[in-house]
């Protein structure tokens, strides 16, 4: 089963209160790539970068069986640039450079290589972008995923309302999903998305676990509890690729194995936040991945005697 991921790949420069790094790898298809091949591949990846974006990052991707033949390289411009500072509580954060570079130019173009690809992944971009790469594709692949934020809800709405027709699952977090809907309950803010088009839906919310709905049914996953987070820039897209990375590696899209899933996406996610940057996820290994999901199912099993 093979799946594309679109999204940025980039420079990101973070400040924690556990200390900063100047200008490390980022971007949402990196992060998808490094949690999503652990499960399937290839991981097809569809993304823009400029001539500074190192060789040695793209050659540690083809290793691990991501194919890099939708990544456009833009031999005159500079990569996607980010720069933010996290707050003490670690869930919020500063931007304090964006620089969009090559990425101002982005028109994702589906390689023929790419075609027939069951998942696609469609990372947090402009909603004209999500669709372009939806529309190229010759057949419809079996679950297409998006990832939004609220930037896009404030400048693209109707744009993004018009990708939600075409997808199966959208990922926001909880603040998201009311700005989306303008309903408090993240209850009924999932009811009213569940109409504008997905069949599921995941509300992210953060160090708190995500939610899983479907038209009939509800899953709560939580997260891990963790002594020490240093970064969690990138959490959110790691969870996106251990979650269709599960779900490309079993063929499965029930209600039942998406709940193994989101499982899978937050053991992921557990392991992006302990270093800064994908420096965890390059170190992470079959063994650890394992070790991991064993300490989720201890966290929330338990037996009880109803009277």
């Amino acid at each position: 089963m093979s799946l594309i991921a679109v999204g940025t790949m980039a420079f990101d420069a973070i400040e924690t209160p556990f200390g900063k790094t100047e200008k490390i790898i980022g971007g949402s298809a990196t992060y998808v790539a490094y949690a999503a091949s652990n499960f399937v591949k290839p991981v097809q990846q569809i993304s823009i970068v400029g001539y500074d974006y190192p060789k040695e990052e793209m050659e540690d991707l083809k290793k691990r069986g991501v194919q890099l033949e939708g990544v456009e390289v833009v031999p005159d411009k500079k990569s996607f640039f980010w720069s933010g500072r996290y707050h003490e509580d670690m869930n919020s954060r500063d931007t304090l450079i964006t620089d969009l570079n090559v990425l101002a130019d982005f028109n994702p173009k589906v390689p023929d290589s790419y075609q027939g690809a069951e998942f696609l992944m469609l990372g947090n971009l402009s909603p004209d972008v999500q669709l372009s790469v939806i529309n190229q594709m010759k057949k419809r692949p079996k679950l297409i995923v998006m990832d939004t934020m609220n930037f896009w809800m404030e400048i693209a709405l109707d744009g993004l309302k018009e990708v939600l027709k075409h997808v199966d699952m959208l990922m926001v977090n909880d603040a998201e999903a009311r700005q989306l809907t303008g309903e408090y309950s993240i209850v009924k803010a999932a009811k009213k998305i569940l109409t504008m088009g997905p069949q599921y839906l995941i509300i992210k919310k953060g160090e708190h676990g995500a939610l899983l709905f479907d038209q009939d049914s509800v899953f709560f996953a939580p997260a891990l509890p963790l002594e020490e987070v240093f970064d969690p820039t990138g959490a959110g897209d790691t969870f996106a690729g251990g979650f269709i990375g599960h779900l490309a590696k079993t063929g499965d899209i029930s209600f039942e194995n998406m709940k193994r899933a989101i499982i899978v996406g937050s053991a992921m996610a557990s392991f992006c936040v302990e270093k800064f940057g994908p420096t965890r996820l390059k170190e992470v290994t079959k063994e650890d991945i394992n070790e991991r999901m064993q300490e989720f199912k201890d966290l929330v099993s338990f037996e009880i005697e109803l009277g």
